[in-house]
This record gives C-alpha cells, sequence and structure tokens, in this order.
C-alpha cells in the first residue's frame, strides 16, 4: 500500500488537474455560447440567399454560370474544418477519421486538401496528401473576411477547371452534447429543387431588377462564401462544445478520484495508527 505522504501528493496533483479541467470548462462554455449564438444568426442568412435563387429558378430563368457546371470528378478538393486546439474529446479524431474516409472513397481521383485549425493541419499532414493550403481557425471571432480568400481560392480553381469538385468535411453543431461530423459538396452549386424552394414557385412572376443573370452571377459566389461561412461557424461551436462536455467529465472523474484518494488516506493512517498501538501494546507486554 503506498504510504500516507505519496497519497496526499496524489490528491493535491489531482485537486491541480481538477481546478485546472474546471477552468477550461467554463472558457469553453464562454465560447460556446457566443459560437451558438452566430450559428444561429447565420442560418437564416443562408435560408434567404437560398431563396432566392429558388426565386430565380422558378421564374423560368435558364441558369447558366460556371460555379453550377456539372461534370465529371476526376480532380477534388475537400476544405477540412477540424480542431485548432486539444481537450475536446474525440471531436478531432471524427475529422481526421472521416478525412481519410474521404481520401479512401476517392483514391483513383486527384484530390487536394486545403485545411483549417493548427491541430488539424499537423494531423492531415501525416496522412500523405497533398497540402493545397492551410489556414488558421480564429476561434469565435469568425467573420467572412476569415473565410472569403479561401472561398475565392477554390471559386477560382473550379472555374478554371482545376477541380472538378469541391467537397466541405466538418462537424455540424447539434448541441453541446451532439455534434456529427459530415461531408457536404460545395461546388459544383446544386440549384434548389421544386419541393426544396417551398413557396417560389407560387411567386414565379417577380420581376428582377438588375437582370437574373447578373444578379445569380453575384449570388452564387455570395452562396458559397456564405456555405462555408457558416460551415466555420458549425465546427466552432461544435469544438467548443465538445470541449465543454470533455473537460466537464474530466472534472467529474477527478472529483471521484479524490474520493477514491481520501478514502486510502484514512485507510493507511488507521493503518499506521494500528501499528503504533500494536506496538506499544508488545512494548507494555515484554516490560511487565
Amino acid at each position: 500500500m503506498a504510504s500516507a505522504r505519496d497519497i496526499r501528493r496524489r490528491i493535491k496533483s489531482v485537486k491541480n488537474i481538477q481546478q485546472i479541467t474546471q477552468a477550461m470548462k467554463l472558457v469553453a462554455s464562454a465560447r460556446l455560447q457566443k459560437a451558438q449564438t452566430r450559428v444561429q444568426a447565420a442560418r437564416p442568412y443562408a435560408a434567404k440567399i437560398q431563396q432566392i435563387i429558388s426565386d430565380l429558378a422558378a421564374s423560368g430563368t435558364a441558369l447558366a454560370h460556371p460555379l453550377l457546371e456539372v461534370r465529371e470528378e476526376e480532380k477534388l478538393a475537400a476544405i477540412v474544418i477540424g480542431a485548432d486546439r486539444g481537450l475536446a474529446g474525440s471531436y478531432h479524431a471524427n475529422v481526421v477519421r472521416l478525412t481519410q474516409r474521404f481520401l479512401s472513397e476517392h483514391s483513383d481521383q486527384a484530390v487536394t486538401l486545403h485545411v483549417m485549425g493548427k491541430k488539424a493541419i499537423g494531423s492531415i499532414r501525416k496522412l500523405g496528401a497533398p497540402l493545397a493550403g492551410t489556414y488558421e481557425l480564429p476561434g469565435t471571432d469568425v467573420d467572412f473576411t476569415t473565410v472569403r480568400p479561401l472561398s475565392r481560392t477554390v471559386q477560382a480553381m473550379f472555374e478554371n477547371r482545376e477541380v472538378d469538385g469541391v467537397y466541405l468535411i466538418f462537424t455540424e453543431f447539434r448541441s453541446a452534447m451532439s455534434q456529427r461530423a459530415i461531408v457536404q459538396r460545395l461546388l459544383p452549386v446544386e440549384p434548389p429543387s421544386g419541393e426544396e424552394a417551398g413557396l417560389s414557385e407560387a411567386y414565379a412572376d417577380f420581376l428582377f431588377e438588375p437582370a437574373p443573370e447578373q444578379l445569380l452571377a453575384h449570388l452564387l459566389s455570395r452562396y458559397v462564401d456564405t456555405l462555408l461561412f457558416r460551415a466555420v461557424l458549425e465546427a466552432v461551436a461544435s469544438e467548443q462544445g465538445a470541449r465543454m462536455t470533455a473537460m466537464s467529465t474530466a472534472t467529474t472523474n477527478a472529483g471521484e478520484m479524490i474520493e477514491r484518494l481520501t478514502l486510502s488516506l484514512n485507510r493507511a493512517r488507521q493503518a499506521a495508527i494500528t501499528a503504533e498501538i500494536a506496538e506499544i501494546v508488545g512494548a507494555a507486554d515484554a516490560i511487565s
């Protein structure tokens, strides 16, 4: 059995760890609230742009734009939005595992990766896939200027036929306890169908100003920006949610470990006291 001194040292170290995990939990919780608010604010904006594109489709306008061109996928680009830091449970591993699966499923095609997040960059490099670019993931302070350079890059690659398809690999935020790593196609843009358009067909007699072609050219680029922006927000919120959950579990486990160590300490102290009493009684018997 470990000595009482060793057990006290372990209790002290576990308490220090518990304080750290508790602090990290509080920080992640505050960041999650901010990120979750931004996710909820971005969703209606993306839905509105999609609705306008649906209205253009329902107006009878022939949709023609390089970002809509569907062709055989021989060369692909994937944007991987992973973890910026560790201590987030299985969040990082899920993104890397999904990336590996994507590369395996498209092993007969040329795939280049654009990776966001410091920790993700280090792990993706080990997969051996060519990295076309690496990008920072600035925590909760994400805006359109963060994603626009990457969005413009992949749009130019698609329009210049350097790639035939662009995919997003990120984690969809559901709640602090639930996140799901998914693959979503970014390019070519798929115009919403009639069923997805909802009431668009009822308002097919819109008059557009400027002309539908000019409006479409502007909206499609902004739509791709919005999809990428929303994916980054979802990933940031998912990372903070996963970290908060992981730190909450770690704090609880540390508390349980402290209880077990305290029990062991009491047993060690009782054993030491019993041994001392036995020595005293033995010495008294020997004297008498």
